[in-house]
């Protein structure tokens, strides 16, 4: 089955979705312990959120990479979310969601919520056809992330490891088998054309 060009695919239920980010040990042991970041984790700068498991092991070198040793699951309401996605613009002008670079630029201004749709990743972390969703949150949305939508953190650094011992000992279906069950998220129709999302019938 072909997959939509630019879709969100994400572990969900009812109520939450879950997304990913690397951070180093010491945030990374207080997050879990604590079930929320700690004071020192700075709710003034853009963060960026992932719900693609393959695409943060991409990034963090399957938790290899100095400051992402430790990879966590974060399950976030779906209400914070979808109203991220709402108020978010492109961190780049693309002529299929805004008519001109300038309506790009007045909602960029406006807002403080950043998306991304970067290629996905295969298991050995190549580029796919299909995009996956980078969402970079930063003022209100910083703070409301970490200290109202958050419901759950969960440290995945070992599923990590393991899931990349099976790729380097050349056992893709094994690997493949351990990774998260993500599905396509049921975008509200409203919200495709403001992140710039593929419609599907």
């Amino acid at each position: 089955m072909d997959i939509p060009n630019r879709q969100i695919r994400a572990v969900y239920t009812d109520e939450t979705v879950t997304v990913y980010q690397a951070y180093k040990p010491q945030i990374a042991d207080s997050a879990v312990r604590n079930q929320r970041f700690p004071a020192t984790w700075s709710r003034e700068r853009m963060t960026w959120v992932k719900p693609s498991f393959t695409w943060m092991m991409y990034r963090s070198g399957w938790a290899t990479k100095p400051r992402q040793e430790r990879v966590l699951a974060l399950e976030i309401s779906r209400d914070g979310f979808e109203a991220a996605l709402a108020g978010a613009c492109l961190s780049h002008w693309d002529h299929a969601t805004y008519p001109d670079r300038d309506a790009w630029g007045s909602r960029l201004h406006a807002t403080t919520v950043r998306i991304q749709w970067d290629p996905e990743r295969d298991l050995h972390l190549r580029p796919l056809a299909h995009r996956s969703l980078q969402l970079g949150l930063a003022g209100w949305a910083t703070r409301a992330y970490a200290d109202e939508w958050t419901r759950k953190i969960t440290d995945v650094t070992a599923l990590a490891h393991r899931t990349h011992d099976l790729v380097r000992a050349g056992d893709p279906d094994a690997a493949g088998a351990l990774l998260p069950a993500e599905r396509a998220y049921p975008l509200p129709a409203a919200l495709v054309p403001v992140i710039g999302a593929t419609a599907t019938p």
